[in-house]
């Protein structure tokens, strides 16, 4: 085991990767599969069939169920809420639950609400409280209920000017298609 669990975790799972921390009053799934150097906050809930890429985060309060696949170097808030079955109802499951997908380098801020089948793009972030109904963009900021996109954002997550470029890590995109992106 070269991963730390936290002595009141519970991890049934045997797929975490090397370095990754799981703190208090966290339950893990036998099937549930979690790459390197993540950080699992108290109170989160991991079920069967979800996939987590490295690094990671996941701040508390978070219940990630069955078909949520989380690339690398993702950022969730606390008390994101994540769905998986569109028409809920007691005792009656779904043949397979929706797939949601939260892409590299992407930030969900804290009391987000997901709803399942949606896809968040690379490096795009959700601002804090939002409701994301559809599939968002990469590079993109959005926030609300419903979530709206409201600017295009550089990998490093700051907001590009009118010409498509951050002034901070001067990287450049451009605009095709109404998707945005990034030059080499």
């Amino acid at each position: 085991m070269n991963y730390f669990a936290h002595p009141q975790a519970l991890v049934e799972s045997n797929q975490i990767g090397d370095g990754t921390r799981i703190w208090a009053f966290s339950h893990i799934l036998t099937n549930a599969a979690i790459g390197k150097n993540c950080n699992i906050c108290d109170h989160t809930f991991i079920e069967n069939d979800v996939v987590i890429g490295n690094d990671v985060t996941i701040k508390c309060g978070v219940y990630i169920w069955d078909g949520v696949r989380i690339s690398n170097n993702v950022f969730i808030g606390p008390n994101v809420t994540f769905t998986n079955d569109i028409v809920p109802r007691s005792k009656k499951y779904p043949d397979q639950f929706e797939t949601t997908i939260i892409e590299e380098g992407a930030s969900i801020g804290a009391n987000s609400t997901i709803i399942a089948g949606n896809k968040i793009g690379k490096y795009a972030m959700v601002g804090a409280g939002s409701v994301v109904t559809k599939d968002i963009p990469n590079n993109s900021l959005w926030y609300g209920n419903p979530s709206k996109f409201k600017a295009f954002i550089c990998d490093c997550g700051n907001k590009l000017n009118c010409n498509y470029q951050c002034k901070k890590c001067n990287n450049e995109f451009k605009l095709v298609d109404g998707k945005i992106q990034k030059l080499s």
